[in-house]
């Protein structure tokens, strides 16, 4: 009993190695050829279109973070130019103390009219700047 179970295993071996090398048909095989080029060419165009989003996630995310650098660098120019046309107002008022008379209002009103301007340009400035 032992030798013909024996005997059987060794000829299921030999016909199952057999059995694997054989070829397959041209037919079989230029339709399994072009299986796999379409799944090759899906998985391509899936990956394509992953690696698209990815990178307009990341652009949209490098824009934001672009504009808001844009925005601070116009902030601090704007502020740096507020407190530039503070001083100088300042300076020109302390200055116009040194007068009397027409000639004190007129040195204060030339102060003043200096400052709006320099505010508006402050203004015009940071607006330009912005995205």
């Amino acid at each position: 009993m032992q030798r013909l179970t024996l005997s059987l295993v060794a000829l299921l071996a030999v016909a199952a190695a057999s059995g694997c090398n054989n070829s397959k048909s041209p037919d079989a095989v230029a339709n399994d050829v072009a299986a796999a080029q379409a799944k090759r060419a899906s998985e391509v165009a899936d990956a394509k279109q992953d690696a698209a989003k990815d990178a307009n996630k990341a652009e949209a995310k490098v824009d934001d973070k672009t504009n808001d650098l844009s925005n601070a660098n116009a902030k601090g120019a704007y502020d740096v130019a507020m407190a530039q046309a503070d001083g100088d107002h300042k300076v020109a008022l302390q200055k116009c103390d040194g007068l009397s008379g027409d000639s004190q209002k007129a040195c204060k009103d030339q102060a003043d009219a200096k400052y709006d301007l320099a505010k508006a340009n402050a203004k015009a400035m940071l607006a330009a700047q912005k995205p």
